[in-house]
């Protein structure tokens, strides 16, 4: 096999493999003696059709497909030993000239790859980047607070409806009548609810069911029937309210902090406020550093000024979607995919030069904090080492969600040995300012 390569003005180069009958032609008969076991030809019975006969209904065929695959086959194995570094992968080249399967042997095919710029980032303490420190206000830790407590709170009886109540109703009419049916308000308009508002046990008011809940999971749920029951049922009930609860949040004494602190970390109401501190101080530290590693990133984006092959990779985007995405569907992300691009070759730069590694360790431990951030969002701040480890290891197990363990980690470290190189400055900002610097940045 003979294969030449045509460096173009683009970014791209062609790579035209001429491949001879001795390059395919062992596959060919291999894949011929295939078809020859398996096929099924009216007059002939399974496996003694002649060859003859299998070579004039698939050998131009077969020969199209295995000289295909020598040719790229030997281009992939160019790329390897010439040490290319591509950007996208190789696909077939519009410069492809017509081939002649029928009576030719010999055939060139053309292929074209992008090929990844050489990558020059020159950093010193001039290169300044800004890191923000978002201040804590008392709103905020009274959400946070008020989020924490809820979690131990509880239902007491009230005498008045007020907005967030829960209440127990008795729907009545002539063809039905609904006992303790709940009612939440919490989760309703400020219009559904305005006609509750002020109510007490015992009175009563005329309601649309239809008008009061919107979608047919909750009328049913209300009138106590299934979705497929609503049909023909008169949604007008005269509401007779039997019961209204009101959550209330739990006093911060003894009980409450052996409920919720049950290790004994948190024992008083100082402590408490500590601790909602640094709950914060963690979750906006998160924030921080996220702009930070975005900052950092278009920092060495604009110093690298990479040039890509824009037009081959978006040939190759169509072609490797095998037309699921129109070429203007492809034009309307592509620049974002193109920054994401230049991303991974400035990190894969860093990772090659610096030899930075990522040890199945530490994406153990990354994997048991992204645990332990989903089960806190779910209310669980305590949770056991052996239910952390599993959850972990079926993170690590999902091809996809370690995909994007380690890439995070390549990211960090790459982060981290480029800020040394560099000055970095500490600003407070309020959450507002924040919100509209990161806005500005993504």
């Amino acid at each position: 096999m003979n294969i030449v390569r045509e460096n173009l003005e683009d970014g791209t180069t062609l790579l035209k493999a001429t491949v001879a009958e001795a390059d395919y032609n062992e596959a060919v008969d291999k894949a011929l003696r295939t078809y020859k076991r398996k096929a099924n030809v009216p007059g002939f019975r399974p496996g003694m059709v002649p060859m003859s006969i299998i070579n004039k209904m698939y050998r131009k065929g077969v020969v199209a497909e295995e000289a295909y695959r020598a040719a790229s086959n030997g281009c992939f194995d160019y790329i390897e030993k010439e040490k290319l570094t591509l950007v996208g992968d190789m696909i077939p080249s519009e410069k492809q000239q017509p081939l002649d399967f029928e009576n030719s042997t010999e055939y060139e095919f053309a292929f074209e790859v992008g090929l990844a710029p050489e990558i020059n980032i020159s950093l010193s303490k001039k290169d300044k980047v800004k890191k923000y420190t978002i201040a804590i206000e008392d709103k905020m830790r009274e959400g946070y607070r008020s989020n924490f407590t809820r979690r131990f709170g509880k239902l007491v009886d009230v005498d008045t409806v007020e907005k967030e109540d829960a209440l127990n109703v008795t729907l009545d009419q002539p063809e039905m009548k609904i006992e303790e049916a709940y009612v939440g308000l919490i989760g309703m308009s400020d219009a559904a609810r305005k006609p509750f508002l002020g109510k007490k046990v015992g009175d009563t008011m005329e309601v649309n069911v239809n008008e009061l809940y919107p979608t047919p999971a909750q009328r049913a749920a209300i009138l106590q029937v299934k979705e497929d029951e609503l049909e023909g049922i008169n949604p007008k009930f005269t509401l007779t309210i039997t019961k209204i609860r009101r959550f209330t949040e739990p006093e911060l004494n003894d009980e409450f902090f052996k409920m919720a602190f049950p290790e004994g970390n948190v024992k008083n109401a100082d402590e408490f406020a500590q601790y909602i501190d640094s709950q914060i101080s963690r979750d906006l530290s998160r924030e921080s550093d996220f702009l930070f590693t975005l900052d950092i990133r278009r920092m060495l984006l604009d110093k690298a000024n990479l040039a890509l092959p824009d037009a081959f990779l978006k040939r190759w985007l169509f072609t490797i979607n095998e037309g699921k995405f129109s070429l203007e569907e492809i034009e309307k992300d592509f620049d974002k995919f193109l920054e994401m691009m230049k991303w991974n070759l400035i990190q894969k730069h860093y990772v090659n030069e610096l030899k930075l590694e990522v040890t199945p360790e530490e994406a153990t431990q990354e994997a048991k904090a992204l645990a332990m951030q989903q089960f806190a969002y779910y209310g669980m701040n305590q949770v056991a080492d052996d239910m952390l480890a599993n959850y972990a290891k079926s993170i690590l197990e999902n091809k996809e969600e370690s995909r994007k363990v380690y890439e995070k980690l390549f990211e960090r470290k790459v982060i981290d040995a480029v800020v040394p190189q560099i000055t970095v400055t500490d600003t407070t900002v309020t959450p507002e300012e924040f919100a509209k610097l990161a806005e500005k940045a993504q």
